[in-house]
């Protein structure tokens, strides 16, 4: 019988790897660096996961194949357009200001990559705010924290006093569904169930 795979999480993500840790599950770390550019006319979802694919992809070309990887990718959508992380504080306000009292989508792919051969599985979870002010958005850039997150926050720090309603998975807002995680895991007993 073959030695189960070493886990690899290819991400430089503190929040998916203290989510991974939470499951129980041991892995190391390995980041890759990938294009991230959209293709013209590319889908949110399909976006998404080929972001996961391919960080997948580049970590099992830089380890080998005889290495499990898991890779995940988090975008924010509104509408049919990605919200990114911010520039600086005036893209920042406007990606808040379109969140205002309103709802949007958080994807995450997540890819279990083995041998050669990917498995993705494909998150979405609603989100809806409340209204954010522009004083609250000047004070929420000065903490740093959505400097460099997708949509411009982080659901589990300040900005949750900002959320109103959740329809789907908390800990894909996060940057990692671990149900979905959980069932790729088993497939090479590393679940933590």
């Amino acid at each position: 019988m073959p030695a189960t795979p070493s886990l690899v999480l290819a991400s430089g993500s503190p929040r998916r790897r203290a989510l991974l840790q939470e499951m129980g599950v041991e892995f190391q770390i390995c980041v890759t660096n990938t294009d991230e550019s959209q293709r013209e006319g590319e889908a949110p979802e399909d976006y998404v996961s080929r972001l996961a694919r391919d960080k997948a992809k580049v970590a099992e070309e830089k380890l080998g194949i005889d290495t499990a990887i898991l890779a995940a990718d988090t975008i924010v959508v509104r509408g049919q357009r990605i919200l990114g992380k911010p520039r600086d504080l005036e893209h920042a306000k406007q990606i808040w200001q379109s969140l205002s009292s309103s709802s949007h989508e958080v994807m995450t792919a997540v890819c279990l990559r083995v041998e050669g051969k990917p498995q993705v599985r494909m998150v979405t979870t609603q989100v809806e705010f409340g209204t954010i002010t522009a004083e609250q958005m000047e004070r929420y850039w000065a903490t740093g924290e959505p400097q460099d997150k997708a949509g411009a926050y982080a659901i589990q720090g300040f900005a949750s006093a900002w959320v109103k309603l959740i329809r789907g998975s908390y800990s894909n807002v996060v940057g990692l569904p671990l149900r979905e995680v959980n069932e790729l895991l088993s497939s090479l007993d590393l679940n933590w169930l």
